[in-house]
Protein backbone atom coordinates (compact mmCIF):
# COMPACT_ATOMS: atom_id res chain seq x y z
CA UNK A 1 0.00 0.00 0.00
CA UNK A 2 1.52 3.41 -0.99
CA UNK A 3 1.54 6.27 1.65
CA UNK A 4 1.31 9.79 0.31
CA UNK A 5 2.56 12.15 2.49
CA UNK A 6 2.22 16.41 2.52
CA UNK A 7 3.18 18.77 4.49
CA UNK A 8 0.65 21.31 6.10
CA UNK A 9 1.82 23.74 4.10
CA UNK A 10 0.86 22.00 1.13
CA UNK A 11 -2.40 20.05 2.40
CA UNK A 12 -3.29 24.15 3.01
CA UNK A 13 -2.31 24.96 -0.80
CA UNK A 14 -4.01 22.17 -1.68
CA UNK A 15 -7.40 23.69 0.05
CA UNK A 16 -6.54 27.44 -1.49
CA UNK A 17 -6.18 26.10 -4.82
CA UNK A 18 -9.41 24.10 -4.56
CA UNK A 19 -11.14 26.58 -3.32
CA UNK A 20 -9.60 29.11 -6.33
CA UNK A 21 -10.72 26.73 -8.88
CA UNK A 22 -14.05 27.01 -8.08
CA UNK A 23 -14.12 30.61 -8.74
CA UNK A 24 -12.87 30.11 -11.74
CA UNK A 25 -9.51 31.67 -11.51
CA UNK A 26 -6.11 30.18 -12.80
CA UNK A 27 -4.01 28.50 -9.99
CA UNK A 28 -0.62 27.82 -11.94
CA UNK A 29 0.19 32.04 -10.65
CA UNK A 30 -0.69 30.86 -7.41
CA UNK A 31 1.25 27.34 -7.42
CA UNK A 32 4.44 29.23 -8.88
CA UNK A 33 4.34 32.09 -6.03
CA UNK A 34 4.26 29.18 -3.19
CA UNK A 35 6.94 27.40 -4.74
CA UNK A 36 9.30 30.56 -5.18
CA UNK A 37 8.56 31.59 -1.72
CA UNK A 38 9.78 28.27 -0.06
CA UNK A 39 6.48 26.99 1.26
CA UNK A 40 6.58 23.82 -1.33
CA UNK A 41 8.93 22.41 -3.35
CA UNK A 42 8.66 20.91 -7.01
CA UNK A 43 7.33 18.03 -5.98
CA UNK A 44 4.84 19.20 -3.56
CA UNK A 45 3.31 21.49 -6.76
CA UNK A 46 2.78 18.86 -8.56
CA UNK A 47 1.32 16.63 -6.08
CA UNK A 48 -0.90 19.65 -5.98
CA UNK A 49 -1.96 20.49 -8.91
CA UNK A 50 -3.00 16.24 -9.50
CA UNK A 51 -5.37 16.88 -6.70
CA UNK A 52 -6.81 19.72 -8.25
CA UNK A 53 -7.51 18.72 -11.45
CA UNK A 54 -8.88 15.38 -9.81
CA UNK A 55 -11.37 17.64 -7.62
CA UNK A 56 -12.33 19.52 -10.99
CA UNK A 57 -12.62 16.67 -13.22
CA UNK A 58 -15.42 15.10 -10.39
CA UNK A 59 -17.16 18.20 -10.31
CA UNK A 60 -17.59 18.73 -14.13
CA UNK A 61 -21.44 18.22 -15.40
CA UNK A 62 -21.46 17.43 -19.14
CA UNK A 63 -24.64 18.36 -20.97
CA UNK A 64 -25.91 18.18 -24.53
CA UNK A 65 -25.18 21.42 -25.17
CA UNK A 66 -24.14 24.18 -23.04
CA UNK A 67 -25.09 27.02 -25.32
CA UNK A 68 -27.94 26.50 -24.74
CA UNK A 69 -28.40 25.18 -21.30
CA UNK A 70 -28.15 28.43 -19.11
CA UNK A 71 -28.60 26.27 -15.71
CA UNK A 72 -29.01 22.53 -14.20
CA UNK A 73 -30.40 22.51 -10.68
CA UNK A 74 -31.00 19.35 -8.97
CA UNK A 75 -33.12 18.48 -5.82
CA UNK A 76 -34.02 15.77 -3.49
CA UNK A 77 -36.10 14.20 -0.44
CA UNK A 78 -35.69 11.50 1.46
CA UNK A 79 -38.45 10.26 3.87
CA UNK A 80 -38.25 7.41 5.79
CA UNK A 81 -41.36 6.16 7.98
CA UNK A 82 -42.42 3.50 10.90
CA UNK A 83 -46.28 3.16 11.01
CA UNK A 84 -47.66 1.30 14.35
CA UNK A 85 -51.27 1.82 14.03
CA UNK A 86 -53.67 -0.65 15.24
CA UNK A 87 -57.84 -0.90 13.89
CA UNK A 88 -60.44 -2.39 16.48
CA UNK A 89 -63.77 -2.75 15.05
CA UNK A 90 -67.20 -3.02 17.81
CA UNK A 91 -68.68 -6.09 17.53
CA UNK A 92 -66.29 -8.27 15.30
CA UNK A 93 -65.29 -11.39 16.31
CA UNK A 94 -61.52 -10.73 15.38
CA UNK A 95 -59.63 -6.99 14.83
CA UNK A 96 -57.51 -6.75 11.32
CA UNK A 97 -53.82 -7.33 11.90
CA UNK A 98 -52.12 -4.33 12.94
CA UNK A 99 -49.59 -1.93 10.34
CA UNK A 100 -45.81 -2.11 12.49
CA UNK A 101 -43.67 -1.47 9.59
CA UNK A 102 -40.52 0.68 8.69
CA UNK A 103 -41.23 2.03 5.15
CA UNK A 104 -39.24 4.37 2.26
CA UNK A 105 -42.21 6.76 2.31
CA UNK A 106 -40.61 8.67 -0.67
CA UNK A 107 -36.96 9.10 -2.02
CA UNK A 108 -37.55 11.90 -4.75
CA UNK A 109 -34.76 13.11 -7.01
CA UNK A 110 -35.88 16.27 -9.17
CA UNK A 111 -34.11 17.84 -12.14
CA UNK A 112 -34.58 21.53 -13.41
CA UNK A 113 -33.08 22.35 -16.64
CA UNK A 114 -33.47 26.58 -17.18
CA UNK A 115 -32.66 27.71 -21.09
CA UNK A 116 -32.99 31.23 -20.54
CA UNK A 117 -36.21 33.38 -21.90
CA UNK A 118 -38.43 31.93 -19.06
CA UNK A 119 -38.33 28.22 -20.47
CA UNK A 120 -37.71 25.14 -18.27
CA UNK A 121 -37.87 21.69 -17.78
CA UNK A 122 -38.91 20.29 -14.49
CA UNK A 123 -38.99 16.60 -13.57
CA UNK A 124 -39.15 14.88 -9.69
CA UNK A 125 -39.55 11.31 -9.82
CA UNK A 126 -40.59 9.34 -6.68
CA UNK A 127 -38.35 6.08 -7.07
CA UNK A 128 -39.92 4.90 -3.19
CA UNK A 129 -43.13 4.59 -5.57
CA UNK A 130 -42.43 4.05 -8.43
CA UNK A 131 -44.22 7.55 -9.99
CA UNK A 132 -43.88 10.98 -10.78
CA UNK A 133 -44.65 13.70 -8.82
CA UNK A 134 -43.83 16.53 -11.41
CA UNK A 135 -42.96 16.20 -15.25
CA UNK A 136 -43.42 19.54 -17.13
CA UNK A 137 -42.24 21.99 -19.81
CA UNK A 138 -42.62 25.57 -18.11
CA UNK A 139 -43.10 29.23 -20.05
CA UNK A 140 -42.61 31.93 -17.51
CA UNK A 141 -42.80 35.48 -18.45
CA UNK A 142 -42.97 37.01 -14.78
CA UNK A 143 -44.66 35.73 -11.90
CA UNK A 144 -47.93 37.30 -13.05
CA UNK A 145 -47.86 35.14 -16.08
CA UNK A 146 -46.62 31.10 -16.51
CA UNK A 147 -47.34 28.33 -18.63
CA UNK A 148 -47.13 24.32 -17.66
CA UNK A 149 -47.63 21.77 -20.11
CA UNK A 150 -47.61 18.42 -18.79
CA UNK A 151 -47.97 16.83 -15.50
CA UNK A 152 -48.54 18.65 -12.06
CA UNK A 153 -51.08 18.61 -9.28
CA UNK A 154 -54.26 20.30 -10.04
CA UNK A 155 -54.55 23.59 -8.25
CA UNK A 156 -56.88 22.41 -5.43
CA UNK A 157 -56.32 21.67 -1.55
CA UNK A 158 -54.00 23.82 0.73
CA UNK A 159 -52.44 20.31 2.04
CA UNK A 160 -51.96 18.54 -1.45
CA UNK A 161 -51.91 21.29 -3.93
CA UNK A 162 -50.53 24.46 -1.84
CA UNK A 163 -48.13 22.47 0.49
CA UNK A 164 -45.33 20.39 0.03
CA UNK A 165 -45.10 16.63 1.09
CA UNK A 166 -41.41 17.94 2.86
CA UNK A 167 -43.53 21.06 4.78
CA UNK A 168 -46.21 18.81 5.85
CA UNK A 169 -46.15 19.77 10.12
CA UNK A 170 -48.83 16.37 10.26
CA UNK A 171 -46.50 13.93 8.08
CA UNK A 172 -49.24 12.80 6.71
CA UNK A 173 -52.12 14.45 4.57
CA UNK A 174 -55.44 15.02 6.52
CA UNK A 175 -58.11 12.57 6.02
CA UNK A 176 -60.29 15.26 4.32
CA UNK A 177 -57.72 15.54 1.86
CA UNK A 178 -56.78 12.35 1.18
CA UNK A 179 -60.72 11.17 0.79
CA UNK A 180 -61.92 14.14 -1.68
CA UNK A 181 -58.23 13.92 -4.14
CA UNK A 182 -56.59 10.40 -3.58
CA UNK A 183 -57.45 7.81 -6.23
CA UNK A 184 -61.04 6.94 -6.70
CA UNK A 185 -61.93 3.37 -5.04
CA UNK A 186 -65.39 3.30 -4.71
CA UNK A 187 -65.27 5.55 -2.23
CA UNK A 188 -63.15 8.75 -2.41
CA UNK A 189 -63.26 11.08 -4.74
CA UNK A 190 -60.07 10.60 -6.69
CA UNK A 191 -60.72 14.57 -7.27
CA UNK A 192 -57.53 16.62 -7.17
CA UNK A 193 -54.09 15.79 -6.87
CA UNK A 194 -51.81 14.35 -10.11
CA UNK A 195 -52.94 15.36 -13.25
CA UNK A 196 -51.26 15.59 -17.05
CA UNK A 197 -52.65 18.97 -18.73
CA UNK A 198 -52.26 22.91 -19.27
CA UNK A 199 -51.55 24.90 -16.46
CA UNK A 200 -52.04 29.17 -16.62
CA UNK A 201 -51.16 31.14 -13.41
CA UNK A 202 -49.70 33.71 -11.67
CA UNK A 203 -49.89 36.48 -9.27
CA UNK A 204 -48.91 40.08 -8.90
CA UNK A 205 -49.31 42.57 -5.73
CA UNK A 206 -50.37 39.73 -3.32
CA UNK A 207 -53.45 38.13 -5.44
CA UNK A 208 -53.33 34.65 -7.22
CA UNK A 209 -55.03 32.88 -10.01
CA UNK A 210 -54.29 29.16 -11.77
CA UNK A 211 -55.72 27.89 -14.30
CA UNK A 212 -56.57 24.16 -15.80
CA UNK A 213 -57.30 21.57 -18.42
CA UNK A 214 -56.26 18.41 -17.99
CA UNK A 215 -57.41 14.74 -18.13
CA UNK A 216 -59.71 13.26 -15.87
CA UNK A 217 -58.14 10.55 -14.89
CA UNK A 218 -55.87 11.33 -11.22
CA UNK A 219 -52.41 9.08 -12.12
CA UNK A 220 -49.06 9.27 -11.22
CA UNK A 221 -47.47 5.92 -12.28
CA UNK A 222 -44.82 5.40 -15.31
CA UNK A 223 -46.46 2.16 -16.26
CA UNK A 224 -49.88 0.42 -15.44
CA UNK A 225 -48.40 -0.57 -12.09
CA UNK A 226 -50.18 -3.68 -11.63
CA UNK A 227 -53.81 -2.49 -12.38
CA UNK A 228 -55.88 -1.20 -15.04
CA UNK A 229 -54.64 2.26 -14.95
CA UNK A 230 -52.82 3.73 -18.20
CA UNK A 231 -50.19 5.45 -16.55
CA UNK A 232 -48.93 9.02 -17.26
CA UNK A 233 -48.66 7.87 -20.68
CA UNK A 234 -51.86 8.10 -20.96
CA UNK A 235 -54.78 6.02 -22.57
CA UNK A 236 -58.06 7.68 -23.51
CA UNK A 237 -61.12 5.55 -23.05
CA UNK A 238 -65.22 6.09 -22.73
CA UNK A 239 -64.48 6.70 -19.08
CA UNK A 240 -62.00 9.14 -18.88
CA UNK A 241 -62.20 11.08 -22.37
CA UNK A 242 -63.75 13.81 -21.50
CA UNK A 243 -61.05 16.69 -20.04
CA UNK A 244 -61.23 17.89 -16.22
CA UNK A 245 -61.50 21.83 -15.33
CA UNK A 246 -60.05 23.40 -12.42
CA UNK A 247 -59.79 27.41 -11.13
CA UNK A 248 -58.26 28.55 -8.15
CA UNK A 249 -57.45 32.31 -6.85
CA UNK A 250 -56.31 33.51 -4.09
CA UNK A 251 -54.58 36.93 -2.06
CA UNK A 252 -51.96 36.74 0.88
CA UNK A 253 -50.51 39.78 2.95
CA UNK A 254 -47.92 40.75 5.41
CA UNK A 255 -49.21 42.10 9.06
CA UNK A 256 -46.91 43.03 12.11
CA UNK A 257 -45.36 40.09 13.30
CA UNK A 258 -46.86 37.73 10.26
CA UNK A 259 -48.56 36.95 7.04
CA UNK A 260 -51.33 35.13 6.40
CA UNK A 261 -53.08 33.52 2.55
CA UNK A 262 -56.73 32.76 1.86
CA UNK A 263 -57.55 30.61 -1.18
CA UNK A 264 -60.55 29.40 -3.11
CA UNK A 265 -60.82 26.29 -5.59
CA UNK A 266 -63.36 24.92 -7.77
CA UNK A 267 -62.80 21.59 -10.09
CA UNK A 268 -65.39 20.38 -12.03
CA UNK A 269 -64.91 16.75 -13.49
CA UNK A 270 -67.26 15.11 -16.34
CA UNK A 271 -68.16 11.12 -16.21
CA UNK A 272 -66.28 11.08 -13.02
CA UNK A 273 -69.01 10.20 -10.49
CA UNK A 274 -71.54 8.12 -10.08
CA UNK A 275 -70.59 4.43 -8.66
CA UNK A 276 -69.30 3.34 -12.17
CA UNK A 277 -67.15 6.02 -14.16
CA UNK A 278 -67.64 7.21 -17.45
CA UNK A 279 -71.50 6.40 -17.50
CA UNK A 280 -72.41 10.38 -18.01
CA UNK A 281 -72.25 11.26 -13.57
CA UNK A 282 -70.54 14.51 -13.52
CA UNK A 283 -68.23 15.06 -10.35
CA UNK A 284 -67.78 18.83 -8.82
CA UNK A 285 -65.29 19.47 -6.15
CA UNK A 286 -65.12 23.12 -3.82
CA UNK A 287 -61.83 23.82 -1.33
CA UNK A 288 -61.38 26.76 0.49
CA UNK A 289 -58.49 27.06 3.18
CA UNK A 290 -56.84 29.90 4.94
CA UNK A 291 -53.45 29.84 6.60
CA UNK A 292 -51.48 32.58 8.98
CA UNK A 293 -48.63 32.60 10.21
CA UNK A 294 -48.08 34.71 13.62
CA UNK A 295 -45.22 35.17 15.71
CA UNK A 296 -44.46 30.62 16.63
CA UNK A 297 -47.42 30.14 15.76
CA UNK A 298 -48.81 28.78 12.26
CA UNK A 299 -52.69 28.20 11.96
CA UNK A 300 -54.35 26.07 9.15
CA UNK A 301 -57.79 25.27 8.09
CA UNK A 302 -59.56 23.74 5.02
CA UNK A 303 -62.92 22.66 4.17
CA UNK A 304 -63.89 20.39 1.26
CA UNK A 305 -67.23 19.92 -0.49
CA UNK A 306 -68.58 17.52 -3.43
CA UNK A 307 -71.79 17.12 -5.57
CA UNK A 308 -71.59 13.78 -6.70
CA UNK A 309 -74.23 12.75 -9.34
CA UNK A 310 -75.39 8.95 -8.21
CA UNK A 311 -72.55 9.06 -6.07
CA UNK A 312 -74.32 6.81 -3.65
CA UNK A 313 -77.20 4.66 -5.57
CA UNK A 314 -78.43 4.94 -9.08
CA UNK A 315 -81.15 7.09 -7.62
CA UNK A 316 -79.59 8.97 -5.23
CA UNK A 317 -76.48 11.70 -5.35
CA UNK A 318 -73.79 12.40 -2.59
CA UNK A 319 -72.32 15.16 -1.55
CA UNK A 320 -69.75 14.53 0.85
CA UNK A 321 -68.11 17.44 3.45
CA UNK A 322 -64.98 17.34 5.30
CA UNK A 323 -62.91 19.77 6.88
CA UNK A 324 -59.36 20.18 9.04
CA UNK A 325 -57.66 22.57 11.60
CA UNK A 326 -53.97 22.23 12.48
CA UNK A 327 -52.28 24.96 15.07
CA UNK A 328 -49.31 24.73 15.71
CA UNK A 329 -46.37 26.68 17.44
CA UNK A 330 -42.40 26.28 17.22
CA UNK A 331 -39.96 27.34 19.62
CA UNK A 332 -36.13 27.68 18.30
CA UNK A 333 -35.86 24.19 16.62
CA UNK A 334 -38.99 22.41 18.17
CA UNK A 335 -42.80 22.50 17.20
CA UNK A 336 -45.68 20.92 18.46
CA UNK A 337 -49.23 20.59 16.09
CA UNK A 338 -52.67 19.42 16.89
CA UNK A 339 -54.78 18.88 13.99
CA UNK A 340 -58.17 17.48 13.84
CA UNK A 341 -60.42 16.06 10.78
CA UNK A 342 -64.01 15.56 10.40
CA UNK A 343 -65.33 13.68 6.94
CA UNK A 344 -69.04 13.11 6.13
CA UNK A 345 -69.35 10.86 3.07
CA UNK A 346 -73.17 11.63 2.44
CA UNK A 347 -74.04 7.91 2.58
CA UNK A 348 -71.14 7.00 0.06
CA UNK A 349 -68.47 5.81 2.52
CA UNK A 350 -65.78 5.91 4.23
CA UNK A 351 -63.49 3.49 5.20
CA UNK A 352 -60.79 4.14 8.10
CA UNK A 353 -58.30 2.97 5.80
CA UNK A 354 -59.44 5.46 3.51
CA UNK A 355 -58.34 8.71 5.80
CA UNK A 356 -55.68 7.39 7.77
CA UNK A 357 -52.53 6.18 6.04
CA UNK A 358 -51.60 2.80 7.20
CA UNK A 359 -54.44 2.21 9.30
CA UNK A 360 -56.09 -1.36 8.53
CA UNK A 361 -59.48 -1.17 7.55
CA UNK A 362 -62.59 -0.59 9.76
CA UNK A 363 -65.31 -1.36 7.09
CA UNK A 364 -67.58 1.17 4.88
CA UNK A 365 -69.19 3.31 7.62
CA UNK A 366 -70.36 6.96 6.81
CA UNK A 367 -68.33 9.26 8.72
CA UNK A 368 -64.89 9.50 10.67
CA UNK A 369 -62.71 12.08 12.19
CA UNK A 370 -58.86 12.19 13.19
CA UNK A 371 -57.08 13.66 15.60
CA UNK A 372 -53.25 14.12 15.53
CA UNK A 373 -50.89 15.52 18.25
CA UNK A 374 -47.02 15.34 17.77
CA UNK A 375 -43.68 17.20 17.71
CA UNK A 376 -40.92 18.12 14.83
CA UNK A 377 -37.54 18.02 16.00
CA UNK A 378 -35.86 20.76 12.89
CA UNK A 379 -32.11 19.40 13.17
CA UNK A 380 -31.27 21.08 10.49
CA UNK A 381 -33.91 23.51 9.47
CA UNK A 382 -36.16 21.67 7.33
CA UNK A 383 -33.68 19.85 5.18
CA UNK A 384 -32.85 17.77 7.96
CA UNK A 385 -36.37 17.11 10.15
CA UNK A 386 -37.28 14.38 12.51
CA UNK A 387 -40.93 14.02 13.80
CA UNK A 388 -43.20 11.71 15.52
CA UNK A 389 -47.03 11.64 16.36
CA UNK A 390 -49.79 10.02 17.62
CA UNK A 391 -53.04 9.16 15.67
CA UNK A 392 -56.57 8.28 17.27
CA UNK A 393 -59.34 7.97 14.23
CA UNK A 394 -62.89 6.92 14.57
CA UNK A 395 -65.29 5.65 12.09
CA UNK A 396 -68.90 5.80 12.27
CA UNK A 397 -72.54 3.93 11.35
CA UNK A 398 -72.93 2.14 8.00
CA UNK A 399 -74.15 3.91 4.91
CA UNK A 400 -77.70 2.42 5.73
CA UNK A 401 -77.62 4.05 8.99
CA UNK A 402 -77.16 1.10 11.46
CA UNK A 403 -75.16 1.95 14.57
CA UNK A 404 -71.42 0.66 13.98
CA UNK A 405 -67.91 1.79 14.79
CA UNK A 406 -64.23 1.45 14.67
CA UNK A 407 -61.15 2.83 16.11
CA UNK A 408 -57.63 3.60 15.06
CA UNK A 409 -54.86 4.39 17.51
CA UNK A 410 -51.31 4.20 16.34
CA UNK A 411 -48.40 6.44 16.50
CA UNK A 412 -46.34 7.44 13.55
CA UNK A 413 -42.69 8.77 12.97
CA UNK A 414 -40.40 10.09 9.95
CA UNK A 415 -37.34 11.14 9.52
CA UNK A 416 -36.54 13.03 6.63
CA UNK A 417 -33.55 14.90 4.33
CA UNK A 418 -34.32 17.58 1.65
CA UNK A 419 -31.57 18.93 -0.61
Amino acid sequence: MTKHSLKWPAFAGILLLGAVSLCGQDNKALIDALVKKGYLTDAEAKAITAEVSKTQSAMDVATSNDKILKKLTLSGRFQVQFAGIGTSIDGAAANPPSTEHFLLRRIYLGAKAEFGDGWSGNLNYDFANASFDAAFIEWKKSDALFLDVGFRKAPIGLEEWATSSGNLRAIERSPATRYFVESNNGRRLGAGSYRTGVYLGGSDSGFSYNLAVTNSERDEFSSLNGNSDPGVQGSGTAANNTPSLWGNVGYGNKFAGGNYKLSASVGYLPDQGGMVLGAGNNLTVYNVFAEINAGGWNLQGEYFYGDNEHGTTAGRSAKPSAYSFQPAYRIGDWEGVVRYTYVDSDGRGVNISDGTRSAPSGGTMNTMEEWYAGMNWYIKSNDVKLQLGYIHAESKDTVAGASAKAKTDGVRSQMQVNF
